[in-house]
């Protein structure tokens, strides 16, 4: 089978520029570009006030069972497979689990060509030292009638005859003697790191997620209980690939993670089940709730398929603005579940502190929050039931679903206060009705033109000027007819 590795988009800020997507699928993944439209600077600023993605939000109903814990006080595990994810942030610093995490680009240099996953906590194995140069194997005869192959440090002569040692370059210095060059230590290299984020993307999920509250800012998670797994599978050069994803994916269900999410995507069709599909459906069966953003290429309004949100089974996001409508760059389509706030959305940074950044990359996380609050009020609902529930109660401006919004903007209160009990698939809100007989309509009657409407208005003043010289007349008569009659009484 032709490998199946595209190259994947990180769905940031702005619409995100993918190189060579034509490309056929056997060719080496290619770099892509994040376009972010937020300006932030690590570290950043503490913004103080709520942001409006959460004045949405009644806090207080929606934290009045949990916030992010099942009843058992076990936090929900939430993996974000992304560029990493910063502990030195006070608002994720008791809030990620690093142990858990892996770095799937760092500590192999293989890992951008076959995306070699790297646990973050695994130890490297201890390397079995070699001989050195000049020792000789005392497992090792020499087989009869022959003589010892001499080492680098030896020799050839006979066997009892006192050797002298040569001169060799590979052969550490004797402690009282100073070599005549020193030796050049080769290069440490990098450590994995799943915590490393240079670019901030994975720093910023995560806190939509699950950032803890801090004082003097306004801004939380909306799971700020949960539990975050960091898996670093993307960074600024684009050199995650949908095989690194998958393996991302795997390293997140070996993991323990109840959501995932994804903030990235590949337009580019796959083959089926490829590794990311198979990835996908091995997550899905192991009831693993899956939650991707849906793309920011919609602009130009084109309805296309991304991955693996299109994938069944997966619960796609789209960017809302303030007004519960689509942002102008989430990608449209059939695919799409939900949609969530993706504009101006504040979170965490590097280093500390908070920043302002648009993109269906935030949607998702403040949609995966919400499975993360569900998976912990009601632990034995399964992975389907969870989004259903997020779809049911979501805020529709339609009766069904649309490819923009999905069933709707994503409400979490509604989510976690109408659960009396799981629902397997969303349906309308109110069922269309079938074989009902269409109403008699009355013919319109037709008003009065404007001339016609002059005419009747000259009619009334005619009329009430004719009245008005009776009731003069009448009067004048009625006077003359009072001044005789005293006239003749005076005589």
């Amino acid at each position: 089978m032709p490998p199946t590795t595209s190259p994947l988009r990180l769905t940031l800020a702005a619409t995100l520029l993918a190189a060579l997507s034509a490309a056929p699928a056997a060719a080496a993944p290619a770099p892509v570009t994040l376009n972010g439209s937020g300006e932030c600077t690590f570290p950043a600023k503490m913004i103080k006030g709520t942001p409006w993605s959460l004045q949405r939000v009644l806090l207080d109903r929606l934290w009045q069972d949990t916030k992010g814990r099942d009843s058992k006080g076990r936090p929900v595990r939430v993996a974000v497979i992304d560029t990493g994810v910063d502990i030195k942030n006070p608002q994720l610093r008791g809030a990620v689990d690093v142990e858990s995490g892996a770095d799937l680009l760092t500590g192999t240099e293989t890992a951008a060509k076959d995306g070699t996953a790297v646990r973050a906590a695994a130890k490297a194995p201890a390397a079995t030292p070699s001989p050195s140069p000049g020792a000789k194997d005392p497992k090792k005869k020499p087989k009869p009638g022959t003589s010892p192959t001499p080492s680098p440090g030896t020799s050839a002569g006979a066997k009892d005859e006192p050797k002298k040692p040569e001169k060799s370059p590979e052969k550490s210095p004797s402690p009282s003697k100073t070599p005549d060059k020193p030796v050049e230590k080769e290069p440490e290299k990098a450590k994995p790191d799943p915590t490393l984020d240079v670019v901030g993307h994975g720093t910023k999920v995560a806190g939509i997620i699950a950032a803890r509250p801090a004082p003097g800012s306004g801004f939380v998670g909306i799971a700020p209980e949960s539990v975050i797994i960091p898996i670093k599978q993307n960074d600024e050069k684009g050199t995650g690939t949908s095989r690194t994803l998958a393996q991302g994916i795997n390293l997140a269900v070996a993991a323990g993670a109840r959501v995932i999410n994804i903030s990235q995507d590949t337009a580019k069709p796959l083959l089926p089940d490829s590794d990311l599909e198979l990835a996908v459906k091995d997550a899905l069966a192991k009831d693993i709730v899956v939650v991707a953003s849906a793309g920011n290429d919609g602009v130009d309004g084109n309805v296309k398929q991304t991955y693996p949100a299109a994938y069944k089974g997966v619960l796609a996001v789209g960017a809302s603005d303030r007004n519960n409508e689509r942002a102008v760059f989430s990608q449209p389509g059939e695919f799409v579940g939900v949609a969530a706030p993706g504009v101006e959305m504040v979170s965490t940074v590097p280093f500390g502190g908070q920043c302002v950044d648009n993109g269906t990359s935030f949607s998702a996380p403040y949609v995966a929050g919400v499975a993360a609050l569900i998976r912990a009020k009601h632990p034995d609902w399964k992975q389907h039931q969870v989004v259903a529930q997020i779809e049911q109660t979501a805020e529709r401006a339609t009766n069904g679903h649309d490819r923009y919004i999905g069933w709707g903007v994503v409400d979490p209160v509604r989510a976690l206060t109408e659960d009396s009990r799981p629902v397997d698939r969303v349906t309308p809100d109110k069922p269309a009705t079938r074989n009902v007989r269409p109403p008699d309509v009355t013919a319109l009657a037709a008003g009065e033109s404007p001339q016609e409407r002059k005419e009747r208005l000259a009619t009334y003043a005619l009329g009430g000027a004719g009245v008005l010289v009776a009731v003069i007349t009448g009067a004048t008569v009625v006077g003359r007819d009072h001044r005789r009659r005293r006239a003749l009484r005076g005589r």
